[in-house]
């Protein structure tokens, strides 16, 4: 349903995105992973029309919506990182302004509005005002108002940031609803554990995809064997690897580190190493890679 092809944007001497293509489909939900700065939002915001691009097109179902703006905005929904809806209105003030801004007819407003509070369960609190919702309550309620005009497309900004665990587990049951209706849904996140709920990930990091795939399928793509070490002086056994030269090896995960086989010298060699340095090993075995193994694996620049 939407295609980006090559998309590059500066700030100055800021490249924000360098190249960007990729393409999203009917029913599929994508989730654009990245830390701060990576580009994600730069990207979001230029999908939606809000932000030219220096160059590169988007299509959606086969229409150029750099060029055609009021398609982009009738058939998408944009759901910016910060709740930006009006405090001072009621839950159903919000879903009402929303659709009259959209040009929908009072009887389809009443409808929708309807069917959004089915989906949301936020019709008891039908007359609270916006200001007063929890941080769940207001995500549900962005969510409610993006759909009014129902979008095929759905763009969403880092929704989950700053929302408890339980809300964040809700608003994902909300999405996949959405996904086995047809909707396409591109979605940001700093959550590495968010990549599970989508069908395909997109790692980007300074403007640019360093992969792109179903999670399952990018974590198979690590050749190295990656071992798992623990010893009650981690900081330091990770300071001894430092010195060692293996910075492109070794990463600390909480209270333990974490060894890419990358030389593909085996645990007994491994072991041998280990034993050259002064901090105490409790334990080291063999482990399947996470995806954030994999993003700092492309980060170090080591995938070939």
């Amino acid at each position: 349903m939407l295609q980006v092809e090559n998309i590059s944007k500066s700030y100055l001497d800021v490249n924000a995105l360098r190249g960007v293509s990729f393409e999203l489909n009917k029913g599929e939900i994508l989730g654009l992973i990245g830390p701060d700065g990576a580009g994600k939002t730069t990207l979001l915001r230029i999908i939606v029309t809000l932000l030219k691009p220096n160059s590169g097109s988007i299509f959606l179902n086969d229409s150029n919506i750099i060029q055609n703006r009021t398609l982009a905005r009738t058939q998408m929904g944009y759901m910016p990182e910060r709740f930006s809806l009006y405090q001072d209105l009621t839950i159903q003030e919000n879903l009402i302004f929303f659709g009259e801004l959209f040009g929908l007819e009072p009887e389809a407003i009443h409808n929708n509005m309807e069917k959004l509070y089915a989906f949301s369960n936020l019709k008891p609190f039908y007359n609270r005002k916006a200001g007063a919702l929890s941080g769940g309550m207001k995500q549900k309620l962005a969510l409610s108002c993006m759909l009014m005009h129902e979008p095929k497309v759905l763009i969403l900004d880092e929704p989950s940031t700053g929302v408890d665990p339980v809300s964040r587990h809700e608003f994902w049951k909300l999405l996949h609803l959405l996904a086995t209706e047809g909707t396409a849904i591109l979605v940001s996140t700093p959550y590495l554990e968010e990549a599970q709920e989508c069908d395909r990930v997109a790692l980007i990091n300074n403007g640019q995809f360093m992969a792109l795939g179903k999670p399952d399928e990018l974590t198979q793509q690590l050749e190295a064997e990656l071992f798992e070490i623990t010893s009650p002086t981690i900081t330091s056994l990770y300071e001894e690897f430092i010195a060692a030269d293996y910075r492109n090896n070794i990463e600390l995960f909480g209270y333990a580190l974490h060894y890419s086989d990358l030389e593909k010298i085996g645990l007994k060699q491994i072991q041998q190493n280990i034993k050259k340095m002064k901090s105490p090993i409790e334990s080291i075995k063999k482990i399947s890679p996470s995806l954030e193994d994999v993003f700092l694996h492309y980060l170090k620049g080591t995938h070939e």
